[in-house]
């Protein structure tokens, strides 16, 4: 009989914490190597642990939602004979399944992974309304609050697939601001009076114990761990360091609206999902051509600094997730034609809205795209992502009158608003810029060369 001890891992990000968000064994749970024992996440992704042993779990050393440092301990396990020694591990992929995203493996050697005792693989089941959907599907639905009996399945016999749970957001996330939440049920409740009277009031004077009460019903703490952290870190960091510009432009966009509608119903576009985001990144890609310095980057030396200029696009797309902002981006975006992109944007959103997003994903930006529109905001002057020169926000688009050939009519309108730092590019660049998004998106033809 033997007691190992596991300590948190370093997952390959450069970080130094993690939060354990959910375990998945108990004490007394039998695992084998390579078995999920639980998430973890860092500042930048949701990783699912290994097991590096095989045996019984013994003790969990850390509560759930608790941030630890890398090399603490946080479980032990216990076997009949010592596990082999885990300093020069083989690594041993997992199994794949269907929306498990990012699994950290490497902890044990493959072949006790194949001789010891493996969890089956979880099959589709059907809940108590007739839901045929895989765990992890239910989990991600959990996660963006979509009701499934409202999911209209589109996989084999019946069953909710992972794209039918994310489109369904998609449309619902527009309106779920309007609902309003309902007060509690408890208008007061009565408290200890605290030894020392607060701040403001008069010495031997006693507060109300129902005001009290009250009053501390009215807050809430929020602890700032993980993406939060992470993106308020970023922000100020780019807020404070590059002076901030913002241009907009409102446009007629009836075009791409059209172009939307007939990619929707080609056949080579039958097996993805077509949105204006598509157009506006295309436009964003050929603006970038057209004026290089928007896609630079202003770096600090040791003898003053420099502009590093991008001859590629790196596409981040700002995406609102359930872990919080993220700005994963699409490598060498410039290479990819209409239809490998709207590729590549399904997977990037579908895979941020998962949680599932890795740190490499999300490094190495030049130019972003923030997406307002889908909550039906008009405009916004959007701070830059660190390490790059500008960002482009996109408004809703919605019918206003337009005046076309000296008549009011009808047309699909949008705003284009960037913002960039103006070390790196001049307002006539950043205008430039600007004009050329919009007149994609008035005019697509423009993409033909």
């Amino acid at each position: 009989m033997s007691t190992q001890t596991f300590t948190l891992p370093d997952v390959g990000e450069g970080l130094t914490e993690a939060e354990i968000v959910t375990w998945k064994v108990a004490p007394g749970d039998a695992v084998a190597v390579n078995d999920v024992i639980c998430e973890i996440e860092t500042a930048k992704s949701l990783v699912e642990l290994p097991s590096p042993h095989a045996g019984t779990v013994g003790e969990l050393l850390v509560e759930e939602g608790r941030t630890v440092n890398v090399g603490t301990p946080i479980i032990t396990f216990v076997s009949e004979t010592a596990d082999a020694p885990t300093s020069a591990p083989t690594p041993a992929a997992p199994a794949a399944e269907e929306g498990s995203g990012s699994v950290l493996v490497g902890y044990g050697s493959g072949s006790e992974a194949t001789s010891r005792r493996r969890r089956p693989a979880p099959r589709p089941v059907r809940s108590s309304v007739g839901v045929i959907a895989k765990p992890p599907i239910r989990k991600l639905a959990r996660d963006l609050g979509v009701d499934l009996t409202q999911v209209t399945p589109t996989g084999a016999d019946g069953e909710t697939t992972r794209e039918d749970v994310v489109a369904h957001a998609e449309q619902a996330s527009v309106f779920r601001n309007i609902q309003t939440p309902e007060w509690g049920d408890v208008r007061e409740e009565t408290v200890p009076a605290p030894q020392a009277a607060p701040v403001g009031l008069a010495r031997g004077v006693a507060p109300s114990p129902a005001r009290i009460g009250a009053d501390e019903s009215r807050t809430e703490s929020i602890p700032v761990k993980g993406v939060r952290k992470a993106t308020s870190s970023a922000m100020v960091q780019s807020a404070y360091s590059a002076p901030h510009v913002t241009v907009w432009k409102e446009v007629d966009a009836t075009r791409t609206m059209e172009l939307v509608k007939r990619l929707k119903a080609s056949p080579d576009f039958a097996d993805v999902k077509v949105s204006p985001l598509l157009i506006m990144a295309r436009a964003v890609i050929w603006a970038v051509r057209r004026t290089p310095m928007v896609n630079a980057a202003w770096i600090d030396t040791a003898d003053g600094a420099e502009i590093a200029v991008r001859h590629y696009v790196n596409l981040g797309i700002a995406a609102a997730t359930p872990r919080g902002l993220l700005v994963p981006n699409i490598k060498d975006a410039q290479d990819l034609g209409m239809r490998d992109l709207a590729h590549a944007l399904n997977r990037l959103t579908a895979t941020a809205r998962e949680g599932k997003t890795t740190p490499a994903e999300q490094q190495g930006g030049t130019i972003t795209i923030t997406n307002i529109g889908v909550f039906g905001m008009d405009a916004g002057t959007p701070i830059i992502n660190p390490g790059e020169a500008g960002i482009v926000a996109m408004g809703t688009i919605s019918q206003k009158p337009w005046v076309v050939d000296g008549e009011v009519r009808p047309r699909w309108v949008t705003t284009v608003a960037g913002s960039f730092d103006h070390r790196v590019v001049d307002g006539d660049g950043m205008s430039r810029f600007i004009a050329d998004v919009a007149a994609v998106l008035e005019e697509p033809a423009l993409l033909v060369d």
